[in-house]
């Protein structure tokens, strides 16, 4: 997720720190960098320039903060000016309790409205709502079988009348079905078009002005860049938006759509869609937004992650494990299995300070399918060489793979992954317990080049926030 800009940001607030001093020709340097990383990345260009207008303006006239340098504070405007553009703070949908509540979803054709109506229903429901979902979308060939099956996959209701029936009346029914049932929260999926055009907005109109929604809410791929920026405006003038979700955004290496929705409807973003499965659905925090954009990493939703996935005696008893430098291959195993519930090693290791948009993690990652053969060749696996994995030899390595079905390459990337999480872990460790370069129980802690420069980039990336 926004590789490009992390890219780019990294490097700009790299010169910021490395310069002498931070004088009037530094910022303007840095602003006229951060212009050119902002239009790469198909930011708007209205939303540019108001950027690095209050960027230069404040970083010229602002007094540095006690326990900041120049540098510091540049960067801190920068992170500030972006919540702003953002939206500032977390913008929570106002659903009245005990009172029965429409929300419309718009948006085009493959924009991920009908998944995104499961989300958002599944989403709510957690929050003590009952919701239903209305299949609106009448044209588009199978989109009410979709809809039928993902509210099936988060045991929500669907209310569908057919292709033949208006879809003004399908919401009108719709809604009284929801009343009989005491259901209190109804989400329309409406149809879309591959482009904005006047026939699809008028539909849509005529549904809001007949339904009458509590909420009107756009749903923006943000992987299409500039052109959800004409969306977001075409939308807004023609049905006066109460808000946006932005889908697909795992996928959005620039970040444009990201930053220039909120400005040009000046209405909040209330979710990211932020991949494939039902699950992949975040509130949308400016702030937290502002600091991945920014390479600073997403550490409280990383904790978030943590929290939903692991049981908390099993973390105690894994952090006495490193802390004992007892871990072993089931140990690895098992947080494998954790990883795989947040979302993948990459997604997570993306969430930390300097580890966005520069593959500092890249030989550590692994893909769902390469999880699995993990998960094969460990089972595969003696007791014994679970507990030690320096017992195994060549032959116990030919007998491991035919027990799992792949071939001594395998076996060897798993070891040499295993052993680099271990000097992972053991310099966290180490970190937290000893100083002078004295690891766990006074010895020294051996680590790789590479590790240890992965160690030391994690380690004041981004001083004063």
């Amino acid at each position: 997720m926004f590789e490009n800009l992390q890219s780019r940001f990294t490097s700009i607030f790299g010169k910021l720190r490395s310069g002498k001093r931070v004088d009037e020709r530094a910022v303007k340097e840095a602003v006229r960098e951060v212009r050119l990383a902002f239009l790469e990345a198909d930011v708007n260009y209205q939303a540019t320039r108001e950027f690095c207008r209050q960027i230069e303006e404040k970083a010229l006239g602002v007094q540095v903060l006690a326990g900041l340098n120049p540098a510091q504070q540049v960067i801190k405007i920068v992170y500030d000016t972006m919540v702003e553009m953002l939206g500032g703070e977390r913008q929570k949908l106002t659903l009245m309790p005990g009172q029965q509540e429409r929300i419309m979803l718009v948006g085009l054709q493959g924009s991920g409205k009908t998944t995104t109506a499961a989300k958002l229903a599944a989403r709510l429901r957690q929050d003590g709502r009952k919701p239903i979902l209305i299949a609106g979308d009448i044209h588009r060939p199978a989109a009410i079988k979709q809809l039928e099956v993902v509210g099936h996959q988060v045991s929500i209701p669907v209310f569908a009348m057919g292709t033949d029936v208006d879809p003004a009346t399908i919401a009108k029914e719709g809604t009284k079905k929801a009343k009989a049932d005491d259901l209190d929260t109804i989400i329309l999926d409406t149809a879309g078009r591959l482009h904005i055009d006047e026939q699809m907005m008028g539909e849509v109109k005529r549904v809001r002005e007949s339904w009458r929604p509590s909420l009107t809410l756009l749903v923006v791929d943000a992987m299409v860049g500039q052109d959800a920026v004409n969306q977001a405006r075409h939308f807004h003038e023609n049905l006066d938006l109460d808000g946006t979700i932005l889908t697909k955004l795992d996928g959005d290496t620039r970040g444009g759509a990201a930053i220039s929705v909120r400005y040009v409807t000046g209405k909040p973003i209330y979710f990211a869609g932020i991949g494939e499965k039902l699950s992949d659905f975040e509130f949308f925090y400016p702030d937290r937004m502002a600091s991945r954009i920014l390479g600073m990493g997403d550490v409280l939703t990383l904790i978030e992650k943590a929290q939903q996935a692991v049981d908390q005696d099993q973390a105690l008893a894994l952090q006495k494990k490193i802390l004992e430098n007892s871990f072993t291959l089931d140990d690895f195993l098992s947080q494998i299995r954790n990883v795989r519930k947040m979302g993948g090693l990459g997604s997570l290791m993306s969430l930390l300070p300097g580890m966005g948009g520069n593959n500092m993690m890249d030989e550590l990652d692994m893909e769902e399918e390469e999880m699995k053969h993990v998960e094969a060749i460990i089972l595969s696996m003696t007791p014994g060489e679970r507990n030690d994995h320096r017992v195994i030899n060549g032959s116990r390595k030919r007998r491991i793979a035919r027990g799992s079905g792949t071939n001594m390459q395998d076996i060897n990337r798993l070891l040499k992954q295993f052993v680099q999480m271990q000097q992972m872990m053991r310099a966290v460790a180490a970190q937290g317990m000893a100083a002078g370069g004295k690891g766990i129980k006074g010895k020294k802690v051996k680590m790789s080049k590479k590790i240890m420069k992965k160690m030391q980039g994690m380690r004041g990336m981004f001083p004063g926030f």
